[in-house]
């Protein structure tokens, strides 16, 4: 496909994206979307909108072509893309022992005793982080800087308490696996999660949080560890925007019809997807701007 072609195909599927965008944040009456936990006609129409939109966003990055080479190197050599045995390791530890952990104590304790379970979350996710350092010896500017970006994503969650969804955390999350790894990037946003959670108020709804945001960090450095991820703005903007659908809100929709003690069937998750899809457009919207603005000088 040439370059022209390209853009052109890029030009349009962002203007269908961005117009979809337009139209998901301006609903106010979700309710005429669902209604006794089915979906209504209007929701169906909806729910085909917002798949039109996924798709959109798909063409979106498969379309955009490499520009001018950039002043500093934005993806990892071939020769360092193979994954160490600790990374492998930690995808073990983070992709099926806090999945499981998370469905236990869901299992064992239901709405209750969310402290445990969020306690159990973040002793397995800074064990991949402790892994890391393993035969090193870290600097103290090194540990310094995580720990900053964990303060910087609970400051930033609070300046913008006032905006639902539009927070800069999903955005540092992906900044901190990228510069430092898939398993710093899982700390920084389960911790990131957590110690916010203070101010938001903590609820069963923390430990899955921690999960969503870390996995975000954690694919993050793998993915850019494998060359799979640019770092460049525009790669970095449009991965946020997806993972935003495809990872959190995924994963946070249908634990909402969990927690509130729906009927898990497939109309109820249906309902809580498309009446949290104006919320994930939100979300998505901030990790973008954010992204575009941070990514750079971060």
């Amino acid at each position: 496909m040439t370059n022209r072609w390209r853009r052109a195909l890029a030009a349009v599927s962002g203007a269908v994206a961005l117009v979809i965008l337009w139209m998901a944040t301006r609903k106010t009456d979700l309710t005429a979307l669902v209604g006794g936990g089915k979906v209504s006609a209007a929701g169906w129409q909806t729910l085909a909108t917002y798949g039109i939109f996924l798709a959109a966003m798909f063409v979106l990055v498969a379309s955009i072509g490499r520009r001018a080479p950039p002043p500093v190197q934005v993806q990892t050599p071939v020769e360092k893309r193979k994954l160490s045995r600790r990374t492998v390791v930690a995808s073990v530890l983070i992709l099926l022992m806090i999945p499981v952990t998370l469905v236990v104590c869901v299992g064992l304790f239901g709405r209750t005793h969310y402290y445990i379970t969020a306690l159990l979350v973040m002793l397995e996710c800074m064990l991949p982080f402790f892994m890391v350092f393993e035969g090193r010896r870290p600097q103290a500017r090194e540990l310094t800087i995580i720990a900053v970006l964990c303060a910087l994503g609970v400051a930033g969650r609070a300046a913008f308490f006032m905006l639902p969804q539009f927070k800069p955390v999903m955005a540092l999350t992906i900044i901190a696996g990228v510069a430092f790894g898939g398993e710093t990037g899982f700390l920084v946003g389960a911790m990131t999660m957590l110690a916010s959670n203070v101010l938001f108020s903590q609820g069963p709804w923390t430990p899955f949080q921690m999960f969503s945001m870390g996995i975000i960090g954690f694919l993050a450095g793998v993915l850019f560890r494998k060359g799979w991820l640019r770092r460049s703005r525009g790669a970095l903007a449009m991965f946020g925007g997806i993972v935003t659908f495809v990872i959190y809100g995924a994963i946070m929709n249908p634990v909402s019809a969990l927690i509130y003690g729906a009927e898990m069937n497939w109309q109820t998750l249906l309902t809580y997807y498309i009446t949290g899809f104006p919320m994930d457009c939100v979300h998505a919207c901030a990790t973008v701007i954010f992204l575009l603005l941070l990514a750079e000088p971060m």
